[in-house]
């Protein structure tokens, strides 16, 4: 019979419960051996969460503490080597070492997992890596679920996806190592087939990219050699399409396949004919990135089709992890109830496999009147006239063709900025964000219950802001913030005072560790009402001489991390968000701020993962960019900060966007994506970072100056600032204060150098 499976849960928790368990151990406040036993006990709830929702099969292994990729090096016996650590005697110290660092050890690079906001920890690959099977924590747990009567569906990284996602440390070629990490796998899948286990979820979401031949051909003898291991193979593949590796997939000794329906419906057709009489086909038809409901008609024809030709081989899931989905909608007693009507969040998911399963099974009389509620709930979000806006619809439509154009080239802005900033050589600044303490989220919270009233909230916001400036008077930052105090997070504090945005109490997804963020939805057109940030940033002007930069999130992150409507097109949605931003920066500058940030961490996040698609996604998201940032004077200096993620492959574009100054992440890749940088001669001012904001170390002077240094012989002295990674707020002051005047102290020698090596 056909039957529904999960590819993966959300592991933080109904109520982050992860998150602040792993937060306290962090600072010693929760023995190691409660943080395992919490963990363990949240995972086992999830896991008959699944199966009272009616999942056949269960995904185990996917609960990582940390990462997933981490867990897979784990699994592998593949730490990098810098850390001395063995996988096999690894505890909990150096399992945080390895994501967080320590005061010897600077923590794994960090970045995208594909186009999602989820970070993972980067391999790192040398040609003396060794590998073994370390199946231990995963037999535990299979044992675990085991004990409480579910049917465990172990979830692996694939050996090739691993590969991939890692680093070469030392110039050789990762695919170099293929066959001693295939014999591991082989290591792991034996321990499980011991175990009883029958199926195997091999994650593959490599397949999805334009692999080179060499790569392609590097699946069929990996998968040979695991096919040896008696125990069932669910290659899954996800984010996109993989048809055109259709005949290369369907020669694999694989037992069954998952496909993302949602992403790419139309690949079906490039499988179906030809499939294997005795091959599981898994469709992905709910969809796991999102948060709408699904049409369960249409799902329910695509199922319908497929088992015409697949008969119980059948199976029903959704197109991805959920993961990267939001635990649980009831929870949301606050929200509108006729958007709410509209959302699915992970238990939702679930419920939708199973009422889909019925129908497929069952046919669709069994599910009648759930099909013709579904009906009802898409046409009313379809015609209501909640979605659309005239008054935004009618402003893009008068958009003159230049109108996301500066007056003037950079070199002429440069100069009418340097004349009024009077900055010294490398200036120095932040990304935005200063610690948001816990005074700063209990005056939130009491606001937002309605326990603090407008003025004392204002207050309590000023004198925060009052402090951050302070600070960095004290430290000589030469280009201010105000430490975005008021802001919960930098893209829900905009999208709360924007139309066609509704946000949620609950709506938690993890980014990182434990970091978790609860992504606004888009549900209709965009538009701002009135001033989002002028009074923060002219109150901090007011308290400095310095040039206050405002700070703002771009258009292209906004999209990003939001969960989008799936009714218009992306571009036309993020063009709607550039024109709402740039009322914000038109009315900034006339309030007196001249030095303004434009926030681009997603940029290329969301780059397609077909290179076919690439140019039509960075014209319009280079459009939108430069769109919000129109219309200012010359004199007034446009900035924008990206972070985690490559950007070598895409520099054309990130200098079309013609930002006077953009600051990048390098710390953990030691400059290295600086370098490109410099290759590629960028021909604007740039801000390397100069430490990890990430890792709770406080990076030694010494350290500061060798990045600096690097970043010296790559971009000249009059383009560079210097500042760290990334914004500070998960930072306590301590540790900011003495990083940043590790900073400032390198800086000014480095000065005095360039000054005495000019004169002499």
């Amino acid at each position: 019979m056909s039957i529904v499976h999960n590819l993966g849960f959300p592991r933080i928790g109904a109520k982050r419960e992860l998150k602040f368990w792993l937060e306290s151990y962090w600072k010693g406040e929760l023995p190691a051996e409660e943080l395992l036993k919490n963990a363990r006990g949240l995972r086992e709830k999830h896991w008959l969460l699944q199966r009272g929702a009616g999942v056949d099969r269960v995904p185990v292994g996917d609960a990582a503490l940390y990462d997933h990729v981490l867990d897979a090096l784990v699994l592998v016996g593949a730490l990098p080597k810098r850390f001395k650590l063995d996988a096999a005697s690894l505890d909990l110290k150096g399992y945080f070492t390895l994501a967080r660092g320590d005061a010897t050890h600077h923590a794994m690079e960090m970045t995208k997992w594909f186009d999602t906001n989820y970070h993972y920890l980067v391999p790192e690959w040398r040609a003396d890596t060794a590998f073994f099977a370390n199946p231990a924590r995963l037999v535990e747990q299979v044992r675990e679920a085991k004990a409480l009567g579910v049917t465990a569906k172990p979830v692996l990284v694939g050996p090739l996806t691993l590969l991939w996602l890692g680093k070469s440390k030392d110039g050789s070629q990762p695919l170099e190592l293929i066959a001693k990490l295939a014999e591991a796998y082989v290591g792991v899948l034996e321990a499980l087939a011991a175990e009883g286990v029958d199926w195997v979820q091999i994650d593959e979401p490599i397949l999805a990219l334009d692999l080179p031949a060499e790569w392609r051909e590097a699946f069929a003898p990996v998968y040979a050699k695991l096919a040896e291991v008696r125990v069932k193979l669910l290659l899954a593949t996800y984010f996109g399409s993989v048809a055109q590796h259709a005949a290369l997939i369907a020669a694999l000794p694989v037992a069954g396949v998952h496909l993302d329906l949602t992403r790419a419906p139309e690949q079906l057709d490039a499988f179906l004919p030809a499939w294997p009489e005795n091959r599981v086909l898994s469709a992905g038809v709910v969809n796991g990135r999102n948060v709408w409901r699904t049409g369960l008609s249409a799902a329910l024809v695509q199922l319908e089709n497929a088992r015409q030709k697949l008969g119980d081989k059948l199976w029903i899931a959704p197109s991805c992890s959920l993961l990267h989905s939001p635990i649980d909608v009831a929870q949301e007693t606050e929200l509108d109830v006729e958007l709410k009507t509209w959302l699915a969040f992970a238990v939702q998911k679930l419920n939708e496999l199973k009422l889909l399963k019925r129908g497929v099974v069952n046919g669709r009389g069994d599910i009648a009147n759930e099909l013709a509620a579904s009906d009802f709930v898409q046409a009313s979000r379809r015609n209501s006239p909640r979605v659309h806006r005239l008054e935004v619809a009618t402003r893009l439509a008068k958009l003159a063709p230049n109108a996301d154009r500066r007056d003037s080239a950079y070199p002429l802005r440069a100069k009418k900025q340097a004349a009024w900033l009077k900055l010294p050589l490398l200036p120095t600044t932040t990304i935005g964000s200063f610690p948001q303490t816990a005074e700063i989220r209990a005056a939130r919270a009491a606001f937002k219950r309605g326990e603090l009233s407008d003025a004392d909230y204002k207050t309590a916001m000023q004198k925060e802001i009052a402090l951050a400036v302070r600070e960095q008077e004290a430290l000589g930052i030469d280009v201010p913030v105000h430490g975005e105090a008021e802001r919960n997070d930098m893209v829900e504090y905009f999208g709360e005072q924007m139309t066609g945005y509704l946000f949620t109490r609950h709506g938690w997804v993890q980014s990182y560790g434990s970091r978790c963020v609860k992504p606004p939805v888009i549900y209709g057109d965009v538009a701002r009402p009135k001033a989002m940030t002028v009074e923060w940033s002219a109150y901090a002007q007011s308290l400095t001489d310095k040039p206050m930069k405002g700070m703002l999130t771009g258009p292209v992150t906004m999209l990003q991390w939001s969960f989008v409507r799936d009714d218009a097109p992306r571009s036309l949605v993020c063009k709607q968000l550039a024109l709402a931003l740039n009322d914000e920066v038109l009315d900034l500058e006339t309030a007196g701020i001249r030095v303004i940030q434009i926030d681009e961490p997603a940029l290329r996040e969301g780059l397609p993962l077909k290179s076919a698609d690439w140019d039509g996604y960075l014209a319009w998201a280079g459009e939108a960019f430069r769109l919000s940032s129109s219309g200012v004077d010359d004199a007034t200096q446009i900035h924008t900060h990206m972070c985690y993620s490559e950007f070598n492959d895409i520099l054309p574009a990130i200098a079309a966007l013609d930002a006077d100054v953009i600051t990048i992440e390098t710390s953990r890749s030691d400059m290295e994506l600086l370098t490109a940088f410099g290759d590629f001669e960028y021909p604007n001012e740039i801000g390397p970072g100069v430490y990890d904001i990430h890792s709770p170390r406080i990076p030694a002077e010494e350290e500061i100056e060798r990045l600096l240094t690097k970043a010296l012989a790559v971009i000249p002295a009059r383009r560079l600032w210097v500042n760290p990674d990334c914004g500070l707020k998960t930072r306590g002051w301590p540790e900011v204060k003495a990083a940043l005047a590790n900073m400032m102290t390198v800086t000014r020698n480095l000065r005095e150098k360039l000054a005495a090596t000019a004169t002499a």
